[in-house]
């Protein structure tokens, strides 16, 4: 490999700065917690040793099903309406699609039965935007939108949609519980929830629906299925993986334990031991849901990890721990979760990956 320039080395150092600056600014708005909003949380007003005796509860309640991931995601065979959007380059079809979506929650006292309940008329409904070639199908891959995101305006520019379609992929852009048209105006997606109990149905919820869609397009005629997701999307295909048979899988700038990302953001408290023992804790309540806890069902060889060098959001550190899990193949570009200069190099990794398996169209 070749040695940088000290002027490349200059620039990579520079872009590394910016994308790190704007990561914590806006880390800060969307993630930053007062005193009075910790209090107001049910979770976050307890004490060190009422946290983890909550948290033992709860892996208490969903440890049966972290072996039988097809008892706790269980496979729904879609009834799927169809709306025509738009043409797409004259080749293809922008199609919306959608599907009733009504999965009961396993576990939730009265209090989260009614936040969710609130939430039922937009929530229970699935949706996704397909691009679709019009000539035949064609291998697919699933694209997942990350924390409050989900609006497929901005997704299609958020993700290299037509890119992937000219290369031959169809393109599906998946939406997640709460996000986008399920979620309510105004209000915060209830995935994730500082009750895990809200996060675990969240995710049960999300990936039942992904396997409804990777059954859809598999029905209709692709070869392969694969996802990628940006961030709560990377957590998600990560997830998936380990549920669902997926042909290829792409986690970008992705979280991989929401325990980490409660410790580096210091929603654990007390002493240093306390907050260990939290951690721990926290690890073995979501485990149901954490795509650490069983190994994934995707080829090896088929598993790229996108990773951004300068990322203050979900550091390097989560794509590291799903590369390493899921025994693929790690890709760090210099920039971070928001501004992610040099990530091109990482969809020619994906594109010469694709191409090798017969999966794109000969250039």
């Amino acid at each position: 490999m070749p040695v940088p320039t000290l002027p490349a080395r200059v620039a990579r150092t520079f872009t590394s700065g910016v994308a790190a600056t704007v990561d914590q600014a806006l880390s800060k708005v969307i993630f930053g917690r007062s005193e009075s909003s910790r209090s107001a949380s049910a979770a976050e007003s307890l004490g060190p040793s009422e946290r983890v005796a909550r948290l033992g509860e709860i892996e208490a309640l969903y440890a049966p099903y972290v072996s039988d991931p097809d008892a706790f995601f269980p496979f729904v065979r879609p009834s799927i309406a169809r709306a025509d959007v738009r043409d797409f380059g004259g080749r293809g079809a922008v199609i919306d699609l959608s599907w009733p979506s009504a999965l009961p929650p396993l576990h939730l006292d009265d209090e989260l039965s009614r936040r969710l309940r609130s939430r039922a008329s937009v929530n229970e409904i699935a949706h996704a935007r397909a691009f679709l070639h019009t000539d035949a199908p064609r291998p697919a891959i699933i694209l997942l939108h990350g924390y409050l995101g989900g609006d497929v305006r901005v997704e299609e520019r958020a993700f290299p949609v037509k890119w992937l379609f000219d290369r031959g992929l169809d393109v599906v852009l998946g939406l997640m519980p709460h996000h986008g048209k399920r979620g309510v105006s105004g209000k915060r997606p209830l995935l994730p929830a500082s009750d895990p109990r809200l996060t675990i149905e969240g995710f049960r919820h999300g990936i039942v629906d992904l396997r409804s869609l990777a059954w859809w397009l598999r029905s209709r005629g692709s070869v392969a299925v694969g996802a990628m997701g940006m961030s709560l999307g990377g957590y998600t295909t990560a997830l998936l993986s380990t549920v669902e048979p997926l042909d290829f899988a792409f986690p970008m700038i992705p979280l991989a334990s929401i325990a980490d990302f409660a410790r580096d953001r210091d929603r654990l408290v007390g002493t240093a031991t306390q907050r260990r023992e939290q951690h721990d804790a926290l690890e073995r309540a979501h485990a149901v849901v954490s795509p650490l806890a069983r190994p994934s069902r995707v080829p090896k060889e088929n598993v790229l990890v996108l990773a951004g060098e300068a990322d203050r959001i979900t550091p390097i550190a989560h794509a590291e721990k799903l590369a390493a899990h899921m025994e693929g193949k790690l890709i760090a570009f210099p920039g971070g979760h928001i501004v992610q200069a040099g990530r091109d190099e990482g969809f020619r990794e994906i594109a010469r990956l694709l191409g090798a398996r017969g999966w794109l169209d000969p250039r």
